[in-house]
């Protein structure tokens, strides 16, 4: 039974999850490491939240006689305000910051910059086309199916930052969100969370019910390389890292569980 301490932990770090993953109000009274790698840990959950909530939007708009790709392009949308952009933004910073083939301090300068340089432009543009790409042919699909494939790759993309929190990966700074969120998820706990997403994707291809637990297999495994490369190139991770993470493995999950029937 979990004790009023333990209690107080989980609420926080679950606000905290909130606040930081999507738009939505919610009070952060206590922001300290034990809270942040809750919220980390809770981030697959609030990322399926998110997906089945904009997938459940654009099933709805095909049932009202819009087109596929109309729908697509508002969840996608959705996806993003949802989510204030952080993401994407995270996304571009660390593509202008990993293309200048800058190491350490001067590429984590080139990410800090407020504007986007051509990297994250591209990163940004491609991104999106193959998201609303995706979800195009993952509306043609019944409505639950497409529910359970977008809801499985949002939290699959939520469930690479937990994976790039866990034990043994640094920060990159000495301050910021890495900071905060580095080193504070075990990793059983991120093993847990694969298998869990494994099994929310079954349904997203139910001929083929190999595919979803691939998709989440292959997305990760992408992040990990990802994260790897990023610790020998900037010494760690930082919130653009994550946000990155995030946004490649969400995307890859999208795409290979766009492919097959109904697409």
């Amino acid at each position: 039974m979990s004790t009023p301490a333990g209690q107080s932990a989980f609420f926080a770090g679950l606000r905290l999850a909130v606040s930081m993953l999507t738009v939505l109000p919610a009070r952060v009274d206590r922001v300290n490491r034990r809270a942040a790698g809750v919220a980390m840990s809770l981030a697959p959950a609030i990322g399926a939240g998110l997906g089945a909530s904009v997938a459940a939007l654009g099933a709805g708009l095909v049932a009202a006689g819009s087109s596929p790709l109309v729908a697509a392009a508002v969840v996608v949308t959705g996806a993003a305000i949802l989510t204030r952009a952080l993401h994407l933004d995270g996304l571009a910073d660390t593509a202008d910051g990993l293309g200048s083939y800058r190491s350490g301090g001067e590429a984590l300068e080139i990410m800090k910059k407020s504007d986007v340089g051509p990297f994250g432009v591209v990163a940004i543009v491609l991104a999106l086309l193959i998201q609303v790409a995706s979800v195009t042919s993952i509306l043609a699909r019944p409505p639950l199916a497409a529910v359970a494939a977008v809801a499985a790759a949002a939290a699959t993309g939520r469930a690479s930052a937990a994976l790039a929190c866990r034990r043994g990966i640094p920060a990159a700074r000495d301050t910021g969100l890495g900071v905060l969120v580095a080193e504070t998820v075990a990793t059983p706990t991120v093993v847990i969370a694969a298998l869990g997403l494994s099994l929310l994707a079954i349904p997203a291809v139910p001929e083929r019910p190999w595919q979803g637990p691939l998709a989440v297999a292959g997305a990760l495994g992408l992040c990990m390389l990802l994260v790897r490369h990023t610790v020998r190139r900037l010494g760690g991770i930082t919130g653009d890292v994550l946000g990155a993470a995030i946004e490649v493995t969400s995307t890859l999950a999208l795409l290979v569980l766009a492919v097959g029937p109904g697409a």
